[in-house]
């Protein structure tokens, strides 16, 4: 099975992690036996992963219980996480054998295999769905609430804003010293608004050579941290401060084009775009270690097409706000 290389290191490293990737199913790390996952192929087609949601709501919706990820890891245990033959009846079929009300796993046939992406595609899609209470905002300011069921997450690109992207995960970076593109750029407009992906805690903010003005978020669960970067020059953040809990959907500031220096506020990008990144992380050695897992974002990004949330400008064209909110609190 081929692996796509999801670490930051030298040569040397690199061949190491190459020889660790081939390791067998029996030896797949998992939490249970004390080990922590230190690779991640995560390949799944944004059409899986809109199958497998909507599988989710409808049993949902019926009474019943089908996590999304359950049904994505079984999947993956039967084709070894290659996703790129997937078809719709691949999960009508799990569907079909779990209508008598038995579980997902009393289907699989490779538990050792089943376990792995169980905790794998559950670190990153960990906190995506569930029930939350939507806040709207009316045309005269009333606020109203509903309780939902469903993708708990946004597009970071906001409603309204067009962009353009293409799956440039791995692609070759020069700037300082040669390394591999861990991140996924979204190319748009100076000044559109940036939102978070997912709730959790402002743990970076400022500036950085490489990434110009960038935030980085790490999740309630502390197992995502989202990297946005080449933000605005002049005006980058909206209220943004390390320490910060964010929600969701929330305005955390605006695409521009800085970076590529070591001086402050520089635009030497010559491109607008968004560069944001996904890394997973395990064990607290994994942050700003060697052993970094960076996930591809291509096709979740087009999976979160479907869910982008709507801003107005709270003062003039400097700043927005979202329309509505669903507050969040750490569990």
């Amino acid at each position: 099975m081929t692996r796509k290389l999801r670490m930051l290191g030298f040569p040397l490293l690199i061949l190491l992690a190459v020889l660790l990737f081939t390791r067998s199913a029996d030896s797949l790390p998992t939490a249970a036996s004390g080990d922590y996952i230190k690779w991640i192929d995560f390949d799944v087609t944004s059409a899986a992963l809109r199958d497998a949601l909507a599988a989710d709501i409808a049993a949902h919706e019926a009474g019943g219980t089908l996590d999304w990820v359950d049904a994505l890891a079984w999947l993956a245990s039967r084709n070894g996480g290659n996703f790129s033959g997937y078809k719709k009846a691949d999960l009508e079929k799990l569907l079909e054998l779990i209508a008598d009300g038995s579980s997902v796993a009393a289907h699989v046939k490779n538990e050792k295999l089943y376990n792995y992406y169980l905790e794998a595609y559950g670190a990153v899609l960990g906190g995506m769905v569930g029930e939350y209470t939507e806040w709207k905002r009316g045309e005269d300011g009333t606020l109203t609430s509903e309780a939902k069921y469903g993708l708990r997450v946004f597009s970071p690109i906001a409603r309204g804003y067009s962009f353009s992207h293409y799956d440039d995960f791995g692609a070759s970076r020069s700037y300082g010293y040669r390394r591999s593109h861990l991140g996924h750029d979204l190319m748009g407009s100076v000044g559109t608004p940036i939102v978070a992906v997912e709730s959790g805690y402002v743990e970076a903010c400022g500036w950085n050579q490489y990434g110009g003005w960038r935030v980085g978020i790490r999740s309630f669960d502390g197992k995502r941290y989202y990297y946005y970067a080449h933000l605005r020059r002049n005006h980058p953040f909206n209220d943004i401060y390390e320490g910060k809990i964010v929600n969701a959907g929330e305005v955390i500031g605006y695409l521009g084009m800085t970076g590529y220096s070591a001086k402050e506020n520089v635009n030497n990008i010559d491109t607008p775009h968004l560069h944001y990144g996904l890394q997973i992380i395990f064990d607290p050695s994994q942050k700003d270690g060697t052993n970094q897992i960076w996930i591809d974002m291509y096709a979740l990004t087009a999976f979160l097409e479907q869910n982008r949330s709507a801003t107005y400008a709270a003062d003039g064209e400097r700043c927005a706000v979202r329309w509505y909110e669903y507050p969040e609190t750490p569990d």
